[in-house]
């Protein structure tokens, strides 16, 4: 087997890097052979990835966190690779939502290789977005309102590793706002004074949070999870269910499922794909059915 690796130097506060001699060690021992190419910037592995013909490779794996992966599957989807190459992860970032779709956590990395190794594969769904200024892809959530908040405090933190995102979330209470919404769920309209939305392919969001826990990944819809207008005190509430996903069965949270969605807000609103803060509402996401090939369990 050779594989492509779209590696994060700076992955993990940059331990990514000092464990790469380990992991190019293990690779050998399963006898698969690796071409590091190492991202210098944000974006770097969609662009390499567009430039490149990846058809000598037998799968192309996303070594970081989940910003790395939302490099690789917009390289992999942008550009014209027919058929197009497998993809696959290797958890070694502070963020880590998709890899825990494979029940992989962050150090997990040998473990990803040994399932790398076995060949195994799975289409799974991908999301679609589509704003005034960008069209891209996503393989864990998109999020806005409270939870895009959230993401660029916590990108500010990542010091801090996953209590970054506790952080955050303390630290935008205090300046907590609601919205005016109006999203479109396969046709189905809602309007309400909103916190935040999110739709998810995934069920976990920051690694710890289970905001979607009936999502699945290749049942070709996409989860909505809406938290309407409430008070301070309340979120403070509602907040510590959504690691455990009991959130979906309080009166303030709104659960779908749909394959297209149309989300409007009264003012811009940025939006956090994947964690990455890129794009402002309105937005339009489809659900494309197993449209990428990951390798599995």
């Amino acid at each position: 087997m050779n594989l492509l690796i779209i590696f994060n130097p700076n992955a993990g506060h940059g331990r990514s890097k000092k464990i790469l001699p380990q992991i190019k060690t293990e690779f050998a021992s399963h006898d698969i052979s690796i071409d590091v190419k190492f991202t210098e910037y944000r974006g770097h592995g969609k662009d390499m990835l567009q430039k490149m013909d990846v058809s000598a490779y037998d799968g192309v794996i996303a070594a970081g966190g989940d910003g790395t992966v939302f490099d690789v599957i917009n390289g992999l989807m942008g550009a014209d690779h027919k058929p197009r190459c497998r993809m696959g992860v290797l958890p070694v970032g502070t963020g880590n939502a998709f890899a825990r779709e494979l029940n992989l956590f962050a150090r997990d990395w040998k473990e990803a290789i040994q399932i790398i190794a076995r060949g195994q594969t799975k289409k799974i769904d991908a999301g679609h977005f589509k704003t005034a200024e960008e069209a891209r892809y996503y393989l864990n959530i998109l999020g806005l309102g409270f939870v895009a908040d959230v993401s660029q405090t916590a990108t500010k933190l990542k010091l801090f590793g996953n209590s970054a995102y506790i952080l955050g979330v303390l630290y935008q209470l205090i300046f907590l706002n609601n919205f005016k919404l109006t999203i479109e769920l396969d046709g189905e309209k809602i309007e309400q004074d909103n916190i935040f939305v999110e739709v998810s392919n995934t069920r976990y969001t920051g690694t710890t949070f289970l905001m979607a826990p009936e999502a699945i990944i290749d049942d070709g819809l996409l989860d909505v999870t809406l938290l309407r207008k409430t008070s301070r005190r309340r979120i403070l509430k509602v907040l510590p269910t959504i690691f455990t996903g009991e959130h979906v069965g309080l009166e303030e949270v709104t659960s779908r499922k749909a394959k297209h969605i149309k989300i409007s807000t009264e003012t811009r609103k940025i939006l956090t794909p994947d964690g990455e803060l890129l794009g402002y509402s309105p937005v339009e996401i489809t659900c494309l059915p197993k449209s990428v090939e990951v390798f599995w369990r």
